[in-house]
């Protein structure tokens, strides 16, 4: 097995000198349309993301041992070719649209996402703004180990899907030419990703490639200026509460249901799910009691 390099870990002098440019550029040429920089938000964000290398570090330890013992029993395997190596990309970048879609829709799963959304401004150290608990998204990435890709391999193409997803967190890029917006993520897609308006949530899940959204009904172009944030924003710069407030929130609303499907609800359904109220005049049933 080649000695695949951590694409992230080599990128990081890289990322700091572009957000640095980036910070500069609106001194030299402001935008008032644009969210630009704030100095507590970008600490934050960067706080976050070196947080998130020590994090992650404690987290490839489960995981490296449950993809090895997929690698053990699979008789499959793929060698590390060139050729090979873009087509685990290619693969990669599919299976990271479902573990990014899925982020979206359930609640536990958000809880972690929740984190890179919870900025109100768009820029380079938005890029920088990692959850802390990214131990949710291995399980998208057990069928490509299962064909025989090597877990050394994974984690390179993941580390490259993390940085081409760098450059897009920008303002300061309006549109790529057509046909590259066709086919790639970019500054434009991403923005309506970041959006909390209304017809922008949930939209445009792709990591390197938009094509999965085009091809799976998620895709919404760029047409009114997005409005960056949560539909319920937290009032917080404080690095822990932005890496656990979703957790704490499910917490709270686990110990105010009063039944266990409403329970399984709050963790597993959407983020914005609500029980159904009970029509007017129907008894409700206190757990224990039989039905009249």
């Amino acid at each position: 097995m080649p000695n695949l390099p951590d694409a992230v870990l080599l990128s990081i002098p890289a990322f700091v000198l572009l957000t640095v440019v980036e910070m500069v550029s609106y001194r030299f040429h402001p935008d008032e349309d644009a969210a630009g920089y704030d100095a507590k938000d970008a600490a934050t964000s960067i706080g976050m993301g070196f947080g998130s290398l020590f994090f992650d570090l404690l987290w490839k330890i489960p995981i490296v041992l449950i993809y090895s013992a997929v690698y053990e029993l699979t008789p499959l395997r793929i060698p590390v070719l060139w050729w090979t190596v873009l087509l685990m990309l290619l693969a990669q970048d599919f299976f990271y649209y479902w573990s990014h879609r899925g982020h979206h829709v359930i609640r536990i799963l958000w809880a972690c996402h929740v984190v890179h959304h919870s900025s109100r401004k768009f820029n380079l150290s938005t890029a920088l703004r990692q959850p802390w608990t990214s131990l949710t998204a291995w399980p998208f990435y057990v069928p490509l180990v299962a064909a025989g890709v090597h877990p050394a391999a994974l984690a390179f193409c993941s580390s490259v899907n993390l940085v081409y997803q760098f450059w897009i967190h920008t303002e300061r890029i309006d549109r790529m030419p057509r046909w590259y917006e066709f086919v790639f993520n970019t500054p434009s897609h991403h923005r309506v990703h970041h959006a909390s308006q209304g017809g922008y949530l949930d939209r445009n899940f792709g990591g390197i490639l938009i094509v999965w959204d085009r091809l799976f009904h998620s895709f919404v172009p760029e047409t009114d200026r997005p409005v960056y944030g949560l539909t319920k924003n937290i009032d917080t710069y404080n690095p822990l509460k932005v890496a656990t407030h979703e957790y704490v929130a499910i917490a709270q609303d686990i110990r105010a249901a009063s039944s266990w499907r409403e329970r399984a609800g709050r963790v597993f359904r959407g983020p914005g799910w609500q029980p159904a109220a009970a029509p007017v005049g129907t008894a409700v049933l206190v757990a224990g009691e039989p039905a009249g």
